[in-house]
């Protein structure tokens, strides 16, 4: 009993450290097939200029039609990241040629190269010091009237009363191709205006409020839209078309109300569509909830039908292809992505599971608060398992080593499917109180809030969070490859009275690094008195575990509640067989009560690693007394509490071999 009492007392610690096509399907076939151009460049630049600090864009765009083409006034204004600054580069495709760049109105040198435009200022700045240039240009933003799958920036006839669709999909480098800018996640800016200047058949839509439109004497019509938040190059956007508007209203509090506006081609605004975009404003409500307000209460949110598949993130206004604007679980994705991607937003894409991974997490979030638990199970089960790219179809690292592959970055099965899975995994380890709080904090956090962040930042939170050191757990499943493969072989004895030891041998199948995964798992053991849940923590590739519990055992359950993205092999009961050879002994040290030294003996029948751990009345670790590799005999090892100055009171220590585990109590008294 008291080897079982400890190892419950350690557990608990840690243990409080078939659908429709989801949404993250949709929102990677967008992003993958507008990024496969990049192969046909000769290089990309990453991550931008490091020598400058951007802090504004405005984009005053001109759009022709017949022939299509694109012209404009840049404004960026940005700060020396240096000492003595004095010229700098924006990315820009060559095709889309730079006829001025000014400042304060005065003439400055430029040249374009390598999809570069490198500008030489007025004079040498100093670290900090502010700047801003005005960039005159115009062009066929690069394959503007290509196919969708070669394109940022499009000119499509949506075949649809004959009628032209323009819109950008600039996710992860194709800002470059329609407007020049710092072309790297890592650089936010605090502010952002887009005015779009076109034929008035055009409805033109951008991120934030609309501030003003303005009917222009050449028959033209001006919309301005301002965003009053910090906001990544790649998330500013544009969408124009003769759109129809569905407007609905989210009320944030009460008597505070957040327009909702949905810009849909007036041939696919019907009741199917109508009923669909309905659903956002349930969304905003639980997501609110869940995270923390929606993060533009002073602007919007909507969609805006475009000619790619799947849906963009452009913050403010999610633009939808295909059937995504139809689809409520790609709905869900694209807003979660709202606090996950545009409030705080990968630094790298490296790191693109923050953005992916969440927003495909939160459509379980959502399916649960609406639809209840057996719903967001199967839901989670398809992620986990779907058979052409679930989680389980992952191949490599959540973290991306080749960003210049759309595939590698966009991968469903990695970046949105298993990334997802890393925060229900998460959500099993710590609860659910803690899990929610974690990502309500990692929202808020100073520097974070509106900003960038990376894995190491989340996992800083998470720990801070929960209290418990996590770096196990983001170690094996975001740089880990694989998952584990677990086998289960078990067995029981009768013990005193009605108890019962449940003796549990777990072995871990896993193919790559790491060899194995440290995973705390729920256990349900039904008995002749009822079903007895445990949790228990795997820690070895091979290990034995005995568990004590009220009542004859009939089966156990391996993970019932599907907490671990995994495969379980096989669940096999063995009678009468004791998996602990009886060779293997640890003794209660002696004296016990001691003063300061006492000695512990123990017995090993096989050569093999032994390891000695402390810990105390509450279970928490305190020191290695042994972790050596020993021949099969009997052993003596000495034991000082001075050398770890401990206080008077109860501590416990373990004996772990691959095929022993143990526990005994000793009492310190000063």
């Amino acid at each position: 009993m008291k080897k079982y009492f400890v190892f419950f007392l350690i557990l608990f610690l840690v243990s409080i450290i078939s659908h429709a096509q989801d949404g993250g399907d949709y929102c990677s076939e967008g992003k993958i097939k507008s990024f496969s151009r990049l192969s046909k460049l000769s290089s990309v630049q990453y991550p931008g200029d490091s020598n400058i600090d951007v802090t504004y864009y405005k984009l005053d765009l001109r759009v022709y039609i017949n022939p299509n083409s694109l012209s404009g006034i840049v404004t960026v204004k940005a700060k020396a990241a240096t000492q003595n600054l004095t010229t700098f580069y924006l990315d820009l495709v060559n095709a889309l040629i730079v006829s001025s760049v000014k400042l304060n109105g005065n003439s400055l040198n430029f040249s374009q190269s390598n999809n570069q435009l490198s500008i030489t200022l007025n004079k040498q700045y100093s670290l900090g010091e502010e700047f801003g240039v005005d960039i005159t240009y115009s062009g066929i933003p690069t394959s503007g009237t290509g196919s969708i799958s070669n394109a940022s920036f499009l000119f499509v006839d949506k075949n649809l009363s004959n009628k032209v669709v323009v819109a950008s999909l600039s996710e992860p480098y194709g800002a470059r191709d329609w407007w020049p800018s710092k072309d790297t996640p890592a650089d936010k800016v605090d502010s952002s205006d887009v005015w779009i200047t076109a034929d008035k058949f055009f409805v033109s839509v951008s991120n934030g409020s609309l501030e003003s439109t303005v009917d222009n004497p050449d028959g033209t019509r001006t919309y301005k839209w301002k965003n009053h938040y910090p906001i990544a190059n790649y998330l500013i956007s544009i969408a124009m078309t003769n759109y129809q508007t569905i407007v609905d209203q989210f009320e944030y509090q009460p008597g505070k109300f957040l327009s909702v506006i949905h810009y849909c081609y007036p041939e696919k605004l019907d009741n199917t569509r109508r009923t669909a975009v309905a659903k956002t404003i349930d969304m905003l409500r639980i997501y609110s909830e869940r995270f923390g307000p929606y993060p533009y209460l002073k602007e919007k949110y909507g969609h805006a039908e475009f000619s790619w598949g799947g849906g963009m993130e452009h913050q403010t206004v999610t633009s939808m292809g295909g059937g995504a604007m139809n689809s409520e679980n790609t709905i869900a994705h694209e807003l979660g992505h709202q606090w996950f991607g545009d409030k705080v937003t990968c630094k790298d894409w490296q790191n693109i599971w923050l953005n992916e991974g969440f927003a495909s997490y939160c459509e379980c979030i959502y399916r649960e608060a609406k639809y209840g638990t057996e719903d967001f199970k199967s839901y989670v089960d398809n992620l986990m398992n779907n058979s052409n790219n679930g989680a389980k179809k992952a191949v490599g690292s959540i973290y991306v080593q080749n960003i210049l592959s759309e595939n590698e970055i966009f991968n469903s099965a990695r970046s949105y499917k298993k990334g997802a899975m890393v925060l229900h995994m998460l959500r099993g380890i710590v609860g659910d109180d803690k899990f929610f709080q974690i990502l309500k904090e990692y929202l808020i956090e100073p520097g974070l809030s509106y900003n960038v962040a990376t894995t190491e930042d989340f996992q800083r939170i998470a720990e801070r969070v929960s209290g418990m050191n996590l770096q196990y757990f983001f170690n094996e499943w975001i740089y880990g490859v694989n998952f584990p493969v677990y086998s289960v072989v078990w067995s029981y004895k009768q013990g005193v009275n009605e108890n019962y030891k449940v003796s549990l041998k777990i072995t871990q199948s896993v193919n790559s690094n790491p060899s194995f995964y440290i995973m705390p798992i729920q256990i349900a053991i039904t008995t002749s008195k009822g079903v007895v849940n445990k949790t228990i923590t795997n820690n070895d590739q091979v290990q034995i575990i005995d568990l004590i519990v009220d009542g004859k055992p009939s089966a156990i359950q391996f993970d019932p509640n599907n907490w671990i993205l995994k495969t379980v092999s096989e669940i096999k009961y063995q009678e009468n067989i004791d998996l602990y050879p009886s060779s293997y002994t640890l003794d209660q040290n002696y004296p016990n009560p001691f003063n300061q030294g006492t000695l512990i003996r123990y017995s090993l029948s096989k050569d093999g690693t032994a390891r000695i751990k402390l810990y105390d009345a509450l279970g928490n670790y305190i020191a290695s007394l042994l972790d050596q590799i020993k021949l099969k005999g009997t052993y003596e090892l000495k034991f000082d509490a001075k050398k770890y100055s401990l206080s008077s009171g109860i501590y416990f220590y373990t004996l772990e071999t691959d095929l022993f585990f143990d526990t005994k109590k000793m009492i310190l008294l000063k």
